[in-house]
């Protein structure tokens, strides 16, 4: 399948066809997406700000990594290859939970995603591809949601979703 289409699902994540990922975002398909949080040994949470080439939310902060798995690709093996590709990084990942969300986005286009969160662990320094990622830089949590309040238009739809209703479940998948 090619990259720019992304996998149709029901609300049980079972597959129901593809759709160019514009147009998905275009008519805000229900799709299957994820997100990926990577931390250091002090708990810091890696982010990213998306480059200013991005189709949405362009200049944002947001996890470390997100984007569609490939029809027929394994989320956790998607995720490993775009984690490398955008962030210059490998690690071993761990898929902690799923939910959905609808967000308006910039350019009148919607997400309406199942997001598969992983996580994993790392020290590495990144290294981003700047066709997609402009900036980062290493954040705890509990500033993180502080800021997500403060200066929310700095980040991300699912970030802030994800920070306001998931905050916990994320946190809860950072002890042994």
């Amino acid at each position: 399948m090619n990259p720019d289409y992304v996998v149709l699902v029901d609300e049980l994540d079972q597959e129901i066809g593809v759709m160019e990922k514009f147009e998905a975002h275009e008519q805000g398909k229900l799709h299957r997406a994820f997100s990926v949080f990577i931390f250091n040994d002090k708990h810091e949470l890696l982010l990213q700000r998306r480059a200013l080439g991005k189709y949405h939310s362009e200049g944002l902060w947001s996890n470390t990594c997100c984007s569609h798995p490939m029809q027929g690709e394994e989320i956790i093996v998607a995720a490993q290859r775009r984690l490398k590709e955008e962030m210059g990084m490998c690690c071993d990942l761990k898929h902690t939970f799923k939910f959905i969300y609808h967000a308006e986005l910039d350019n009148n286009l919607k997400e309406h995603e199942i997001d598969h969160i992983l996580i994993g662990f790392s020290n590495q320094t990144p290294h981003p591809n700047l066709e997609e990622v402009i900036a980062f830089k290493w954040l705890s949590l509990e500033f993180l949601q502080k800021d997500v309040e403060v200066n929310e238009d700095a980040y991300s739809a699912w970030l802030k979703l994800l920070i306001r209703n998931h905050y916990s479940q994320i946190l809860n998948n950072l002890k042994p």
